[in-house]
C-alpha cells in the first residue's frame, strides 16, 4: 500500500512538471539518489539520469511546474487528523565566482579564518518543512524558494507560511529561530490562521503594555 501511495504521488507531481516533464523527473531522481554532488553537470551521470547531460540545461529551460499545485500536492499528504508541526528557515548558498549570475547579494557563510566576515556573495534560500514525527532528524519540504535582494528573510517566510495555511485544514504550529523573533516577523504573520513558536535573541528586550 506504501508503494501504491508513493507511485500515486510520484504520478501526479509528473503530471504537473510541465514541458521537459520526462528529463526533469529525471533530474529529481538523480538528485535525490545522489550522497554528494560537487557540480551540476555530474548529476548527468547518475544512473538513474538516462539522457546526455545537455537535457539538464534544455529541462530546466523549458519547465513551466506549476508551482502551486505541487505545493498543495505535498500539503495534501499532511494527515488531517493531527495539528501539523511546520518549521522554517533560510540559508545561504554562496556563489563568488558566479558574475554573470543574476541577483547576487552578500549571504551568510562561516568563515574559519580568523577576521574575515562570514559572508559570501551569493543567494538566499528559504523553506518550510513539515515535521512528521516526534522524534528523527528530517522533513518534508512544502516550499523552497530564493529570497530576493528585494525582500528580507522575514518576507518570504511570512509569504510561505500564508501560502502553506491556505491549503491546510487544521491550524499548523510553526517553528522559527531566533532571527524571526522579532516584531517584524509577528506584524508580517498576525492575520495567518497559525501558531507561531519563535526562540528570541538572549538580548531581546520585551515591553507589557499597560
Amino acid at each position: 500500500m506504501i508503494i501504491d501511495k508513493l507511485q500515486n504521488f510520484r504520478q501526479q507531481a509528473y503530471n504537473f512538471l510541465g514541458n521537459g516533464r520526462d528529463a526533469i523527473f529525471d533530474l529529481m531522481d538523480a538528485v535525490l539518489t545522489s550522497p554528494s554532488v560537487k557540480s551540476f553537470a555530474e548529476l548527468s551521470l547518475s544512473a538513474v539520469y538516462r539522457r546526455k547531460w545537455s537535457s539538464l540545461y534544455e529541462s530546466l529551460k523549458d519547465s513551466r511546474p506549476r508551482r502551486g499545485r505541487l505545493r498543495r500536492l505535498c500539503v495534501e499528504q499532511i494527515p488531517k487528523d493531527i495539528r501539523p508541526l511546520l518549521a522554517g528557515d533560510h540559508t545561504g548558498w554562496g556563489r563568488p565566482h558566479a558574475k554573470t549570475l543574476k541577483d547576487r547579494s552578500f549571504v551568510h557563510q562561516p568563515n574559519l579564518v580568523e577576521g574575515n566576515k562570514p559572508i559570501v556573495l551569493g543567494h538566499d534560500y528559504s523553506t518550510l518543512g513539515w515535521v512528521p514525527e516526534m522524534s528523527g532528524s528530517w522533513a518534508i519540504p512544502l516550499c523552497h524558494e530564493r529570497i530576493s535582494s528585494f525582500e528580507t528573510a522575514a518576507q518570504r517566510a511570512a509569504f510561505q507560511l500564508r501560502q502553506v495555511c491556505r491549503d491546510l485544514s487544521v491550524r499548523p504550529i510553526a517553528t522559527y529561530d531566533s532571527e524571526y523573533g522579532s516584531a517584524a516577523f509577528m506584524n508580517l504573520t498576525e492575520d495567518i490562521p497559525a501558531d507561531l513558536l519563535l526562540r528570541l535573541r538572549p538580548n531581546r528586550c520585551l515591553y507589557k503594555s499597560t
